[in-house]
């Protein structure tokens, strides 16, 4: 035998079945989490027959429920946005379908184009705005599911300053 590894595999692995994992049939990490956010962002018949634009109020529809998560649809019509807020006991996954939005948080605004991602612990405040001239369309993936989103007052986190966000973890995904 020709190897310079003295370490062999005896067989096929995939023969051994007690040795692979199941395939999941629901995400349980933020991986899997981003994962079903982009698939179901690439599948555009999953969700672009669904959205609707409102000049009066922010459109949204819960597109899917699985256990201890939901999966929602919004869009944003220029100028629209979600005020001041947090997610609650929820972690969550946005992201941008079509368009552009913008996130406020005490650390300053960020840009979102299409396909750009965020992920988000519990508690982690901020404001998402469509400051652009054109609609925008974005996914949103909370786990567990949405039980509250408090709104807050600007002055209560200038006073705050960062210590809303400081304990939170956010990131962005590439």
């Amino acid at each position: 035998m020709n190897s310079d590894s003295d370490l062999q595999i005896a067989g096929d692995i995939l023969e051994v079945p007690h040795l692979l994992q199941p395939p999941r049939e629901h995400p349980a990490t933020v991986a899997e989490f981003v994962g079903l956010a982009r698939s179901i962002a690439a599948d555009r018949s999953r969700w672009e027959h669904l959205v609707r634009f409102d000049a009066t109020s922010r459109w949204y529809h819960r597109l899917h429920t699985g256990p201890g998560y939901e999966v929602w649809l919004l869009s944003w019509v220029p100028g629209q946005g979600s005020g001041l807020h947090d997610h609650g006991p929820s972690s969550g996954v946005l992201t941008v379908l079509e368009g552009a939005l913008t996130e406020r948080t005490d650390r300053g605004s960020r840009a979102l184009e299409s396909g750009a991602q965020r992920v988000f612990a519990p508690g982690y405040v901020h404001e998402v705005v469509n400051d652009s001239l054109e609609p925008a369309v974005s996914l949103h993936i909370y786990y567990p599911g949405l039980t509250e989103m408090p709104m807050r007052p600007r002055a209560e986190q200038r006073a705050a300053g960062a210590t809303p966000n400081a304990r939170c973890a956010v990131a962005e995904v590439s």
